[in-house]
């Protein structure tokens, strides 16, 4: 099979890129470390292609989607700084040899990309002097040659163009050769064309196989040499065509071979055109024969830009271009993998049947083959009645004489010398089994009317029993028949039902591997499959980052402007999206669902502790930090009023989304849509926050006139309607404060309450300004020691990254300065029976700021506020803080995908089309109306037993039918467990009966 371009190829391949000269550079992308593709954008708007390029194997332009790696590799990075929005200057073979130059820019400004196609291949980087840049395979060639960076490429290493082979060079080539040299061995170092076009210009022209034979030579043994390399197959391949061998003529096939030379010079000139067509070479191969039909299945082996003659009895694909040809056999190499696989386990499933079959075949002509030979055995004895009691009694007699059983031995022999009838016809002596053998034969046999035509009867050895007579021998064979007779019979029932069992088997394990083939081609994965995600009861998509290059990913490239930020109160939860593509106000049981999720993906899991959740708009989402401080990957500002979603458990569930074929999809439209009933609970215990921070915000614009008496009277009415009461979990430490807020922020407490209340101080400036820092994920799983430098590294960066409102609280507010301690002591004891808010209410009536002095910090940091404040009413009216990378925006999903959600269910009907099943991790709220679904609490067990627990669960319920459980076959353990949040206890009806 072929793998890999050859010199003609890209001789092809590098006439028909010649269309994309002038292109520009949009985005370059790698699928894995050897291949790499350019998103090429040409003068029109619409104008985009894909160019693919593989060290050492191949590169051309592509329609299909190619998987692309997470996070873009370093050499990906290098490629896009020197050649984005660079244009396509030129693509150029270096010479004649396996080796690709692709210009981008002009002058000293121009950057070369330098694919290698021989060899474990390479791809360069270099500048306009063709000094390397980034290298992707380093080596050494011999003691001076060095590939490797600021090293300058030997361009003149590239093997170069040799004159075209005129005829007095060919004669003298023909002339210099050894003796049993083929064809093609002499032409292949002097034609610069591949060795798939001079197979073509000898077959074409009759001259393959032929050999130099010169008068009075000897075959070198070199050549016997070349003849033996190669694997089994290309051993066989060469005896074959050394039996085939023809010698060469040089006067008659001379003029044949001048003209095969300038035919391979004509195809070269022809692909240097970029006109040619592609093809794509196939083997047909026999599918397992079902009801009489034959099926086939076409294998690809080989790619070419011409259809060459050694393969014009193939079957064969034909293309428009070159490049579209190879687009499609590397393309399909997967699924024809998958398919041979298939094809692969038919046949073995189909021989496992053939071998039963030919066993009970087998059993059976032997058991026929007995019952034929006791019934002759019995006729010889019957036909041969009175020699067979002669011979009975005769050996009795000797044995009732007392003879000892040598001496009756030798008393048949000489009787057998002297001719008797009965003595020749015992062929051994059993005694100790009390049996002889006798040769019998059927006297009629040898009867006939023509004396001359007498033949000699054939002759059976049978087995005579002493104890029996001539005719007792005879039924006991009969006997036996019979039995054989009835083995027969209970073995041909038997082999019937095991053959119906063989057969059944076959057909289901044909069926499974065909279903389980059939769902992997038709599986296809979503975009959002590399996020966590999940479809809200309300059919909204909900998305979450896996760590801080997926957060920063999700709100950079997927959230749209009418779209919702959700994130958890605790450092390291996940970025949560909930697309809107209506632009409608989104629902508050989603909110819910999504808050649910936010805190679910966050240390709150593990440490089975539950923090609150809050929702903003997108527009309050932005990447620019405030002045002096740096915003890492993964982390965010939220600039205006938080949202805050009540409280909900660390429950979650995991269930089964199945994609339908699109003529079912309106059977099951309605089933994720608003419930109105449930509105208006939930939308009041959503709006409650929300009149909690409308409150604060109000105490600060009507703080310059207070009144004694109607404030504390206000005060006392808002606490006992309105309980303002906030918990704080330090997760670090797992110290719990409970505290009320003040009505006056603005206040400054003394003495005990001063860490309190500059808290209190600063909470309006949270909520206009807030910073969500990133953490590390918590989800890949490593070795113990990259865990303890990926924690280290995470402690060091969050010490760099401690920003904002959180510094301005003292360092260590136990300390008190030296002569202190009795002062504070007196304070205490006096205002012991005082709480906080008395003390709030009194220092607001003596508009006094207690003790603390004023520090050079906190003013700075209200003009900050201040500035803050102002900067954020232009922004709302603004765009968006999170723009879209415009390189990027046509991967993008418009839309929210709506059509793609509708066409999953999590509700099959009896007569739904299945295609596949994907695992889905969501809120168990979420899952309620879901036919397959457990639910996932904070637990103990490992995340990819539970998935496994789960896969047999849904496999063996009641429900389950056929195509569901065959679904459920082809689903990997790894998929169904990546998005469990961590260790996991699983909750499930009749659990039990699953773990035994």
């Amino acid at each position: 099979m072929k793998t890999r371009f050859n010199t003609f190829d890209i001789i092809c391949g590098v006439a028909e890129l010649q269309k994309l000269v002038g292109w520009r550079v949009n985005q370059i992308y790698d699928v894995d470390n050897k291949t790499y593709l350019f998103r090429m954008q040409g003068t029109g708007a619409v104008e985009k292609v894909t160019l693919l390029l593989e060290s050492g194997t191949r590169f051309h332009t592509t329609r299909f989607e190619w998987p692309k790696n997470m996070a873009p590799s370093g050499f990906s990075m290098k490629l896009r700084k020197h050649l984005k929005n660079k244009r396509l200057e030129k693509v150029q073979q270096l010479g004649t040899d396996r080796i690709v130059d692709f210009q981008f820019g002009t002058g000293d400004a121009a950057y070369h990309v330098i694919l290698e196609l021989y060899d474990r291949g390479n791809v360069i980087l270099t500048d306009y002097e063709l000094t390397t840049l980034y290298i992707l395979r380093p080596h050494t060639e011999g003691e001076n040659l060095r590939f490797a960076m600021r090293e300058k490429y030997p361009v003149e290493r590239a093997k170069q163009a040799t004159e075209a082979l005129q005829p007095e060079a060919l004669e003298k080539l023909l002339e210099n050769a050894k003796n049993g040299d083929y064809l093609r061995q002499i032409l292949t170092p002097n034609l610069d064309c591949g060795p798939a076009v001079i197979e073509h210009i000898l077959v074409s022209h009759g001259l393959d196989n032929h050999v130099i034979k010169k008068e009075g030579g000897e075959e070198t043994p070199e050549a016997d040499e070349k003849q033996e390399k190669g694997g089994k197959k290309q051993r066989k391949k060469q005896q074959g065509a050394k039996l085939n061998q023809k010698p060469f003529d040089m006067v008659n096939d001379l003029p044949i071979l001048k003209d095969a030379v300038k035919c391979a010079q004509d195809l070269i000139t022809e692909g240097n055109s970029g006109k040619t067509k592609g093809y794509i070479i196939q083997v047909k191969e026999e599918k397992p024969v079902e009801n009489g039909k034959v099926e086939f299945f076409f294998r690809n082996i080989e790619f070419h830009p011409y259809l060459f003659a050694q393969f014009k009895d193939f079957e064969k694909a034909t293309f428009e271009t070159f490049m579209e040809a190879v687009d499609e056999f590397y393309s399909t190499q997967e699924s024809q993998k998958i398919d041979m696989k298939t094809l692969h386990q038919e046949r073995e499933a189909l021989k496992k049947l053939s071998n039963v079959k030919n066993d009970h075949a087998k059993r059976l002509e032997e058991l026929t083959k007995v019952q034929d030979v006791d019934r002759k055995k019995a006729e010889l004895i019957t036909s041969n009645q009175s020699l067979v009691d002669n011979a009975i009694r005769a050996v009795q007699s000797a044995i009732a004489s007392q003879l000892s059983w040598p001496d009756i031995h030798e008393l048949v022999k000489e009787a057998q010398a002297n001719g008797d009838a009965v003595a020749s016809c015992i062929k051994q002596l059993k005694l100790e089994t009390n049996h002889i053998s006798l040769m019998l034969s059927d006297p009629y046999d040898n009867y006939d009317e023509d004396e001359e035509n007498t033949k000699t009867p054939e002759v059976t050895v049978v087995d005579v029993d002493l104890a029996l007579s001539a005719w007792a021998n005879a039924r006991r064979y009969y006997d036996m028949k019979r039995s054989a007779a009835q083995k027969e019979k209970k073995t041909v029932d038997a082999s019937q039902k095991a053959l119906k069992s063989a057969e059944r088997k076959t057909q289901q394990t044909l069926k499974e591997v065909r279903t389980i083939s059939n769902i992997v081609k038709a599986r296809k994965v979503f975009w959002f499959e590399k996020f966590y995600w999940f479809i809200s009861s309300e059919n909204y998509l909900v998305i979450g980052g896996r760590d801080a290059q997926q957060n920063e990913l999700i709100v950079k490239r997927y959230m749209r402007p009418k779209d919702i930020y959700v994130h958890a109160e605790i450092q390291g939860a996940s970025s949560v999206i909930i697309q809107n593509p209506t632009g409608e106000e989104i629902p508050p049981k989603t909110l819910l669902e999504a808050g649910s999720m936010a805190i679910s993906y966050s240390v709150a899991w593990d440490a089975k502790v539950v923090t609150n959740s809050y929702w903003v708009t997108s527009d309050q989402v932005s990447k620019t930090a405030p002045t002096g401080e740096y915003l890492a990957t993964g982390s965010f500002m939220i600039r205006g009023k938080k949202n805050f979603l009540p409280s909900c458990h660390l429950t979650m569930g995991l269930s089964l989304l199945f994609k339908l074929e699109d003529s079912f999809i309106e059977r099951h439209l309605g089933e994720r849509k608003v419930r109105s009933l449930d509105d208006d609970a939930i939308d009041q215990n959503v709006k409650e926050p929300e009149v909690e921070h409308d409150l604060l915000s109000d105490s600060e614009d009507t703080e310059s006139t207070p009144n004694a008496n109607v404030s504390e009277q206000s005060s006392n009415t808002e606490i006992n309607s309105f309980p303002n009461t906030e918990v704080k979990i330090e997760h670090d430490t797992g110290r719990i404060t409970v505290r009320s807020d003040s009505l006056n922020p603005e206040n400054e407490p003394t003495d005990d309450n001063e860490e309190v209340i500059e808290k209190t101080s600063s909470k309006p400036a949270d909520e206009e300004t807030t910073i969500i820092l990133a953490a590390p994920s918590r989800k890949k799983q490593v070795s113990a020691k990259k865990t303890k430098e990926d924690k280290a590294r995470a402690r060091q960066e969050a010490a760099k990254q401690d920003i904002a409102p959180v510094n301005t609280e003292p360092k260590n507010p136990s300390q008190v300065k030296r002569g202190q301690k009795g002062k504070l002591k007196k304070i205490k004891q006096k205002y012991k029976d005082q709480d906080d808010e008395e003390r709030e209410i009194r220092m607001m009536i003596l508009k006094s700021s207690g003790k603390e002095k004023p520090q050079p910090s906190t003013e700075k940091e209200v003009e900050k506020t201040e500035t803050t404040k102002k900067y954020v009413k232009p922004e709302k009216s603004a765009d968006p803080k999170n723009p879209v990378d415009l390189d990027d925006a046509d991967e993008v999903p418009v839309g929210g995908d709506v059509d793609i959600l509708n066409s999953l269910t999590g509700q099959p009907h009896e007569g739904d089309e299945l295609l596949f099943a994907i695992p889905v991790v969501a809120p168990y709220q979420a899952l309620q109306n879901y036919k397959f679904k457990v639910k996932l609490t904070p637990g103990t067990g490992k995340r990819g037993k539970a998935a496994k627990l789960a896969l047999n669960i849904f496999a063996k319920e009641k429900g389950c039918n056929t195509r569901e459980k065959d679904l459920l076959k082809s689903i990997k353990e790894e998929s169904l467990a990546r998005n469990i949040p961590g260790k996991v206890k699983l909750s499930a009806p009749q659990l039990q009966k699953f773990h035994k």
